[in-house]
């Protein structure tokens, strides 16, 4: 994770306890990037999420699919006489 203060210098404690904070309020999420602006007395926190992969899936033939690997010839030839409406 990519930490970086604006507007003054802060303590590496400080800076942990506003990482902790933020993984408090989403705890499945990973932080890629942080900015901490300092003004004054307020602060202003931007940060930024790793991108979570995910997998497409799709209703083939009756089936709820991510990709064609596990059907056998009959379904293949299934989904290669499709109509696809654009």
């Amino acid at each position: 994770m990519k930490i970086s203060i604006v507007g003054g210098d802060m303590t590496e404690s400080e800076q942990q306890e506003y990482v902790k904070y933020i993984k408090h309020k989403n705890p499945d999420k990973v932080i890629k990037t942080l900015e901490i602006k300092l003004d004054g007395d307020y602060v202003d926190l931007c940060y930024e999420y790793e991108t979570i992969p995910f997998e497409r899936i799709r209703r083939i033939t009756g089936y709820l699919v991510g990709t064609l690997d596990r059907f056998n010839n009959a379904k293949r030839v299934e989904v290669s006489d499709r109509v696809k409406h654009g």
